[in-house]
């Protein structure tokens, strides 16, 4: 229906994967549609909730979209999902102040803003749209929709500090805060009857209400009132979880909005106001501590702030000011990837404030409301990212399969009861009951339980979950990404020794573990100076890593009101002076005037100081002992460095070079107005610092459980390459004997293309009885028999990025043996896992929440080590901080996916047995009684689903995963086959029973066979448990059909329940579910027990009729038949693996996942993997290894990104 809009009638909508169609109300649609929804007693408009494109579609014709008054927004992932936005005016007329209606007068002083393009002129109007909480204008210029609340990116750092270093007018403001909105990060929390609505208008619960109320209506109390007891039940837990959600939600964002700030406004001077009206290009003063209400990019002075709330680390970080530059390159681009360095994040706490002596700690507002990093966070809880799950898309493919099979129930019955001329009411409620006994309305609340179950299994081993949707897409899961330090590895950093050096050599190596002091010399000075440590109420406070290097120095730091003129010192905020256990030192102490502050990006950080008694100045630097040595003077890098450093490195250390200079200028003023590019050149290489980090007791082991259990293990860290593959073949991510190729990948030069090369790995034992392995890069080869799995890629993030921008078509054949990934910055990691993604892998990752946070919220199964606020986007979040929580959670994910489809087929089973069941008996105008019904749905399927997924996930990993999609063969083929057991089974009873001598057909004269019966009288009671049948008499139910059908049908109800419970491999046996089991036993006996009773109130409340014993067994042996032969077909041939293997090898049949089928090329190929040689990328012409479509791999390419739309993790009827 939807009309192929022009250019002009749709646009994409930028950073939001979301393509805008333009559309124009028409008021005689309009009429149309609201009279054929009162026509249809508000049927239109539940089918318009569920599918909004349709309602703009009935209600709106195609327009252009500078005209439209309604927007269609459809996503460009698979999901394609639509909404429907109203297109809002602004103007600006309302405004107190006098607004410009001249066409070439722009409204606010930067150029730039979309805010001048955005106001069409002279009638001052501003439209817009609000999508996931940001607004987006209609940008009369580039005609298409805008964000704002922001400043642009294209803004260069001389404009940031002349455009807005003296502040906004008040005007200026006014117009803004109309157009931009409120600086607030509102969470609304949901009022109850909303919630409610939303839940009952849920698809399957509507389904659900039309099925009891037929039920109802014919008499079928005792079963819906439990169905909608539990319905109800579960509708109130959902609204109270949902409810609470929203209200911690709420109180998590609701001090922000509520902060009191001090802006510069121009020509007004300071001014306080509420932190809502903050609008971007505001001067934001900062006074001290202070919760950062917005982003803010520092122009003046530098402070120290609290990350916690992003990185997961509550680890002091140094800020420093927007440089003054007269280029013309945006701003970020100038601080290349460490601009985040000068920005302040909203959420972050400010803890302590340095000005730079011209004034107060100044900040320009960058970006406000939800468009901040806090505002990012909670949207990515509000909208988290719809998960491709074959699981909930399959399972509604296979309702509407039992949904259709109730259809041709329904004509069925249609043609029955009208050829016996039954009324037309009659026909039409019996029909519409035959409709409804297919898709069973307990099916919501049975897959939901399971899940529960697991999420209480999984919190009793600490693992907690947000999404619960995830935990069986955990039984997925075929690689996990493991960052090191603090996950592999333990979280604090041991000293194990300095190796300074001299005349261009190392020394000999300072050992700390024989508690002698650092002797004082420049490298002493570099390690109790170069760090970005605080003292804040008198605890020294900062990163692990800086604050154990300072530690071994042995000095001490002192509040900066301490008065220290007696030793001639400029002011700082840090004075550093020898401890009582320091060695003797000449110096009393060491002022930092200046810091630049390290970055994962630089892997550097420099400090700018001055020694007691001296009048110049000294740099001291630290950093990656590869990055490090290019800043140094050549003659002081020993020649053996790369040996050392690969000496250390290779027995897991952790390694840091540190450097020095001395800098020729005297004044104090000067050292403010130094570039980090004049300071950090000429260094004079100092030594290494050599700090060790062992594995956590539980890592091996764990590794060790996954790769038995053929599951993928990938090495993610920030840290040194080779400290990274030592780590890797330590803990046996990387076994024994196998090869290891490093990848390096170089950028393309001015005349020279990027390249790759490979390099094998040797690994030589250090020597007798040494266990370390010595990492050499040889001139050697796989050779041709080791070929296959047995070689690992090993590569930096630098090279990660260039394979990515120039090998791309090279990329997806590394990643499939790739085993390590070292000094990976933020933004890789999360590229990485979607990268591994696309080659269909399920993906989990853990790590401990710093610099993990994209990566945990972009995997699958995302499991945070850490409690700290950023780990609240992560799915799962384990207390106990080692990665034994991995296999827990893919054991229970395992446990819950096959708990899952268990029930779904058995539900589907027991639909099916009850539809041929009953269109057996509807061929002569009967169906079952009340309580016949209600025993097979309340005694046995209600219990079945509130109990099959009790039982406990294996606890050995099997090497290989449950099936991931409800339409695999050997599910069709169980569901299909026991079809056909039934339907024989029922036919050969029914027809069966009309063959015996003794056999009447009660329903044509149930009046002289009632009155000939001297078990039964003729009292109306019969009458009374089903008044709503199709004749209205009781030999509508009575019949020797239904009375030997009823057994079969419940037996085969209980049978199915047991056989869909397969405990080995991903569960422990039935046995160990006591309740479950004892259910069906209880259950089975009951029915044996009514099936061979005498007992006339038995048989007048079952409504059946008693038949000789040798039919009795007869129906019974018929019933255990069935059983031997689906348990026999079910448990040997369609639950047999190495079958279906055979079967594949057979026939042909191959994975259709992307890494199966390269790996697969792989293998065949002799040439793979190459070793010691170098590609080349090329123009395109010659080359094969091309990515014109690069996009930096620093940001998240969100037009590929699954847009983040709607909150699909959820079950799948909330997507019907």
């Amino acid at each position: 229906m939807e009309v192929e809009a022009s250019d002009l009638m749709r646009c994409a909508l930028c950073d939001t994967g979301n393509e805008v169609f333009g559309y124009r109300t028409q008021n005689l649609r309009r009429a149309l549609c609201l009279t054929a929804s009162v026509l249809t007693c508000g049927v239109l408009l539940l089918v318009f909730y569920w599918r909004p494109q349709w309602r703009v579609w009935a209600n709106c014709t195609p327009c252009p979209l500078q005209e439209a008054d309604t927007v269609l927004l459809r996503t460009t992932d698979e999901f394609q999902r639509y909404m429907r936005k109203k297109v809002i005016c602004l103007y600006l007329s309302t405004l107190k102040c006098l607004v410009s209606k001249n066409l070439e007068e722009s409204l606010v002083a930067d150029h730039h803003s979309v805010i001048n393009h955005a106001v069409l002129k002279p009638e001052l109007k501003v439209r817009y749209i609000q999508v996931q909480k940001i607004r987006y204008v209609w940008d009369n210029l580039e005609k298409r929709f805008q964000k704002v609340g922001l400043l642009e990116d294209s803004h260069s750092c001389y404009d940031i500090h002349h455009t807005f270093g003296l502040g906004l007018t008040g005007e200026e403001q006014e117009v803004r805060r109309l157009v931009c909105g409120p600086n607030a990060i509102e969470v609304e929390i949901q009022p109850i009857w909303k919630l409610l609505v939303k839940q009952v208008l849920n698809p399957f619960y509507v389904f659900q209400a039309f099925t009891l109320t037929l039920w109802l209506s014919q008499g079928y109390i005792d079963y819906s009132v439990a169905i909608i007891v539990l319905s109800v039940i579960s509708i109130i837990l959902s609204v109270y979880d949902l409810r609470q959600q929203s209200v911690k939600l709420h109180n998590l964002v609701e001090d922000h909005n509520k902060v009191q700030v001090a802006i510069i406004v121009k020509g007004k001077g300071l001014q306080e106001l509420e932190s809502y009206l903050l609008v971007p290009g505001d001067i934001l003063i900062l006074p001290g501590k202070l919760s950062l209400p917005c982003d803010a990019v520092l122009i003046d002075g530098s402070c120290v702030v609290n990350e916690g709330m992003l990185t997961g680390e509550s680890i002091p970080v140094t800020k420093t000011p927007l440089p003054h530059t007269d280029t013309t390159m945006p701003w970020k681009s100038h601080s290349s990837e460490d601009y985040r360095k000068h920005v302040l994040f909203c959420g972050t706490e400010v803890i302590q404030v340095k000005p730079s002596g011209q004034g107060p700690v100044k900040a320009v507002v960058l970006q406000t409301g939800y468009n901040t990093a806090k505002g990012d966070l909670v949207r990515s809880i509000l909208y988290p990212r719809p998960l491709n799950f074959k699981l909930y898309s399959d399972a509604f493919k296979f309702i509407v399969f039992l949904g259709c099979l109730g259809v041709v129930g329904f004509f069925y019955a249609l043609g029955i009861y009208i050829n016996h001329g039954t009324s037309p009411k009659d026909t039409a409620t019996m029909a519409l009951i035959l409709f409804t006994v297919t898709v069973p309305p307990v099916l919501p609340a049975a897959l939901t339980i399971g899940i529960v179950y697991a999420q209480k299994r999984l919190m009793k081993k600490k693992i907690f979950c947000i999404s619960p949707q995830r935990i069986n897409m955990c039984g997925q899961i075929n690689l996990v990404c493991f960052d090191k330090t603090g996950t592999l590895t333990e979280d604090g950093l041991d000293l194990w020794g300095t190796v300074p050096t001299a005349d261009n050599c190392f020394q000999e190596v300072h050992s700390f573990a024989l508690g002698k002091p650092l002797p004082w010399g420049p490298l002493c000075a570099a390690m109790a100076s170069c760090h970005s440590l605080i003292l804040l109420d008198g605890t020294i406070q900062g990163d692990p890593l800086d604050l154990k290097m300072f530690e071994g120095t042995a000095w001490i730091m002192e509040d900066c009101n301490v008065d220290n003129g007696e030793f001639g010192m400029s002011f700082s905020n840090i004075i550093i002076k020898p401890g009582p256990k320091a060695s003797w030192s000449p110096v009393e102490a060491i002022t930092i005037l200046r810091q630049f502050p390290f970055s994962s990006s630089l892997q550097r950080m420099s400090v700018v100081a001055q020694l007691a008694g001296e009048d110049h100045f000294h740099v001291y630097m630290k950093g990656a002992p590869e990055m490090l040595a290019k800043f140094c003077r050549s003659e002081t890098v020993p020649k053996n460095f790369p040996q050392e450093l690969r000496n250390y490195t290779m027995q897991g250390f952790r390694v840091i070079a540190l450097a020095h200079k001395t800098l020729k200028i005297k004044k104090l003023s000067e050292v403010e107005s130094l570039s980090r590019e004049t300071v950090e050149s000429e260094l004079t290489f100092l030594g290494l610092l050599i700090m060790e980090n062992r594995l956590k007791k539980e890592t091996k082991p764990v590794l060790k459980e996954l790769s038995e259990a053929r599951i993928r293990t990938v090495m993610i860290t920030g840290d040194n390459l080779q400290t990274a593959i030592t780590v890797a073949k330590n803990s046996e991510m990387i076994p024994r004997g196998s090869q290891v190729i490093l990848i390096e990948a170089s950028e393309p030069g001015e005349f020279v293309p990027a390249s790759v090369t490979w390099q094998l790995v040797d690994n030589q034992e250090n020597g007798p009885g040494k266990n370390e392995t010595y990492i050499n890069i040889g001139n050697g080869s796989v050779p041709p028999g080791e070929k296959g799995s047995c070689y690992h890629f090993a590569m930096s993030g630098k090279s990660f990025q260039v394979l990515f921008q120039h090998f791309n078509s090279l990329l997806p054949k590394i990643l499939v043996n790739g085993t390590v990934f070292a000094r990976m910055s933020p933004g890789q990691k999360s590229n990485l896992v979607e990268e591994f993604q696309k080659l269909n892998y399920y993906v989990g990752m853990c790590g401990d929440g710093a610099n993990d946070c994209g990566a945990l919220k972009m995997a699958h199964a995302g499991i945070s080590l850490s409690e700290q606020e950023a780990s609240v986007a992560s799915p799962f979040t384990s207390k106990t901080a080692n990665i034994e929580c991995v296999p827990h959670l893919i054991k229970e994910g395992r446990a819950a996916l096959v708990s899952s489809f268990g029930i779904f087929k058995y539900l589907t089973m027991y639909g099916i047995i009850q539809f041929i069941g009953t269109s057996l008996l509807y061929w002569q105008l009967q169906l079952f009684g009340n309580y016949q019904y209600l025993m097979q749905d309340v005694a046995i399927t209600l219990m079945v689903c509130l109990t099959m997924s009790l039982t406990h996930a294996y606890p050995k990993l099997a090497p290989y995963r449950p099936a991931g999609q409800l339409l695999s063969p050997s599910l069709l083929f169980s569901v299909f086959l026991n079809t056909c057991f039934t339907c024989i089974v029922q036919i050969y009873a029914f027809l069966s029973v009309k063959q015996q001598p003794w056999y009447c057909e009660v329903y044509k004269y149930s009046e002289c066979f009632l009155d000939n019966q001297h078990n039964f009288s003729t009292n109306m009671s019969l009458e009374r448990n089903w008044t709503g049948n199709a004749t209205l008499i009781p030999g509508s139910i009575l019949s020797f059909e239904s009375t030997t059908l009823w057994p079969i049908a419940t037996i085969n109800c209980i049978t199915v329940a047991f056989i869909f419970s397969k405990g080995k491999p991903f569960r422990k046996p039935i046995y160990t579910n006591y309740i479950f089991s004892f259910l069906l036993i209880s259950a089975l006996s009951l029915t044996v027990f009514i099936l061979f009773s005498d007992f006339q109130d038995i048989y007048r409340g079952m409504e059946l009729i008693p038949t000789i014993t040798s039919w009795r067994v007869s129906i019974l042996v018929a019933a255990l038949t069935q059983f031997c032969v689906a348990f026999f077909v079910e448990d040997a041939i369609l639950q047999n693996r190495e079958f279906w293997q055979l079967i594949k090898k057979v026939f042909g049949f191959y994975s259709k996942s992307q890494y199966r089928n390269w790996q697969k090329k792989l293998a065949e190929d002799s040439t793979w993997p190459p070793t010691n040689r170098t590609d080349y990328s090329d123009d395109g012409k010659n080359g094969f290894y091309i990515n014109r479509g690069y996009e930096s791999s620093e940001q998240i390419r969100k037009e590929k990104l699954t847009w983040e739309g709607q909150a699909t993790e959820q079950h799948f009827w909330t997507r019907l």
